[in-house]
């Protein structure tokens, strides 16, 4: 059913996903992948236009009593909140420490001591491997955005129609590879969608010079 359309893996993906990004090559600039598989997608993208390859992280605020309910999002340097979130100060308080000391370990794991590069002015190019309903990709821009970047590109190789859709009107640009008109999951336009382990995103961001 779509022999003609999959991604062999995301390498792959990465690759046809530069070919609508040339227009970057060697501008001011930045690529950030979204840990896990975001990264070997952003890997052959950040090579071939010549720009930086760092991570983005962010992590969802569970609402008190549904976990599972998103009532914001956290990053190493922004948050973002619902404004009909239901839950007190003090809790999206102590949520937004707890998770922001997470998201500290898992970067010192994946970039080492290595400094974030500072996004003001800059164009930052987001990419992730695929995009099923848009909410972290929403509130990572919603963060970003905070921070005075130039021009803010999501870049992904397959989304869902609705996603795309919402994604558009926050992002300068949205660059997506295929749009299918039916979409189920990330995982089914790819012939590969093993997960990627975290040994796998530290060799990709940390290649031996």
């Amino acid at each position: 059913m779509y022999a003609q359309q999959m991604f062999q893996d995301r390498m792959d993906a990465g690759l046809a996903l530069s070919r609508h990004l040339h227009h970057y090559k060697n501008v001011d600039g930045v690529t950030l992948a979204v840990p896990r598989g975001g990264v070997p997608v952003a890997l052959p993208v950040a090579r071939i236009l010549n720009l930086p390859l760092e991570i983005i992280l962010s992590k969802k605020i569970g609402h008190p009593l549904h976990k599972e309910f998103a009532i914001g999002a956290v990053s190493l340097t922004g948050q973002v909140i619902a404004p009909n979130a239901f839950a007190s100060d003090e809790y999206i308080k102590e949520e937004t420490e707890n998770i922001r000391e997470q998201l500290k370990a898992m970067y010192a794991k994946f970039m080492g001591d290595k400094k974030a590069t500072p996004v003001k002015d800059k164009i930052v190019i987001i990419i992730d491997d695929g995009v099923a309903t848009g909410h972290t990709l929403l509130s990572t821009v919603e963060m970003i955005r905070n921070s005075a970047p130039k021009k803010i590109v999501i870049a992904v190789p397959v989304a869902a129609q609705q996603a795309a859709q919402k994604l558009s009107e926050v992002c300068d640009e949205f660059v997506c590879v295929w749009i299918p008109s039916q979409f189920r999951s990330v995982g089914e336009f790819y012939e590969n969608f093993t997960q990627v382990t975290d040994e796998e995103v530290i060799e990709m961001l940390n290649p031996p010079t």
